[in-house]
């Protein structure tokens, strides 16, 4: 894969870190906005990127590159990754996807009718831990609940409560919550159980209007997920999945997740009776899973981009293509 790296924000530099052992990732150019040019130059010269632009046009006509990754403002991830797309190149696009469900569905139409590709960057979806979630959840039996709680104090809140509203807290640019760190949780969601039959969000707003922090509950038909971010407000963060035959959870913030406990009752009784919250005290079998290390959370991600274009592995392409649209309906239900 020859990609070019569309953005200098703080993920790009997190990006460039964990796909520099990739050896199936070669990196070509790199796109800074006109006022981040030092920038841009920086990290051109820390990653041996050849090739540093200003004019995203030029860089689509005269780059080497087969693939972008968009890592810019999220107000403008549909309008550059649709110049991209008309360009002929893949495209890897940071979360959000995009603004809409539509225009969602538009890029990813796109890309089909010119035999392209195109991803959302999410690392819940590229990881073991999400693999170990799937091939156990028939172990829970009926499924019950999610419960999953991504909540930061944002570097940039103080700013913000000052008048200082950065791109982030602005929903101009598609800030908020939701789409920053809340949308994480509704990937494992949607990853796990598909769309769900209604979507509603309750949100704590701003001065601004924009969603600070809120929850959105999903409602699956026989059983329901609670989705919480925040970013006024620390909470240890978790995921959690409980059935009517076990649970399983995952402890830490959900986009790198470290390890996954898993729960599974027989049926037996842990002691005589019942507990002291007057439960029925059933004895639970537990194992705790640890996934291989790795260089950096967003690795895998960009390891498994690279062998889906060099394979041309359409299938699970369009795997992750459904699972993005239904978190995109999802947002767009909120």
């Amino acid at each position: 894969m020859k990609l070019a790296i569309i953005g200098t924000g703080k993920i790009v530099p997190q990006a460039l870190y964990a796909m520099e052992p990739l050896k199936e990732i070669s990196l070509e150019a790199i796109f800074a906005r006109p006022h981040s040019r030092e920038k841009g130059g920086a990290l051109a010269r820390e990653y041996s990127i050849p090739r540093v632009y200003t004019d995203y046009e030029k860089l689509l006509a005269g780059g080497n590159a087969d693939t972008v990754y968009i890592a810019l403002v999220n107000s403008v991830h549909y309008e550059y990754a649709k110049k991209a797309l008309e360009a002929g190149k893949n495209v890897i696009l940071e979360k959000p996807f995009t603004g809409t469900y539509r225009e969602a569905e538009e890029l990813f139409r796109l890309a089909r009718e010119r035999d392209l590709y195109i991803f959302e960057a999410v690392t819940v979806l590229h990881s073991e831990i999400m693999d170990k979630l799937r091939e156990n959840l028939p172990r829970l039996g009926h499924l019950r609940m999610m419960i999953a709680n991504y909540s930061q104090y944002s570097g940039r809140y103080d700013r913000y409560l000052a008048g200082d509203v950065d791109p982030y807290f602005d929903p101009a640019y598609l800030g908020g919550a939701l789409r920053d760190i809340n949308v994480y949780n509704l990937h494992y969601a949607a990853a796990l159980f598909g769309a769900p039959k209604e979507a509603r969000y309750f949100p704590n707003r701003g001065f601004n209007g924009v969603d600070i922090s809120g929850a959105v509950i999903l409602d699956y038909g026989g059983f329901r997920c609670v989705c919480i971010g925040a970013k006024d407000s620390d909470s240890p963060c978790f995921v959690s999945v409980q059935g009517e035959k076990g649970w399983m959870r995952i402890d830490g913030k959900p986009n790198s997740a470290q390890d996954l406990t898993i729960a599974v009752t027989g049926g037996e009784k842990a002691g005589e009776g019942l507990d002291n919250s007057g439960a029925s005290a059933r004895a639970f079998e537990t194992e705790v899973f640890v996934p291989r290390p790795v260089r950096h959370r967003m690795t895998a991600e960009f390891e498994d981009f690279a062998r889906i274009i060099a394979e041309k592995d359409r299938a699970e392409a369009d795997r992750l293509a459904a699972e993005t649209l239904d978190v995109m309906k999802i947002i767009d239900g909120c």
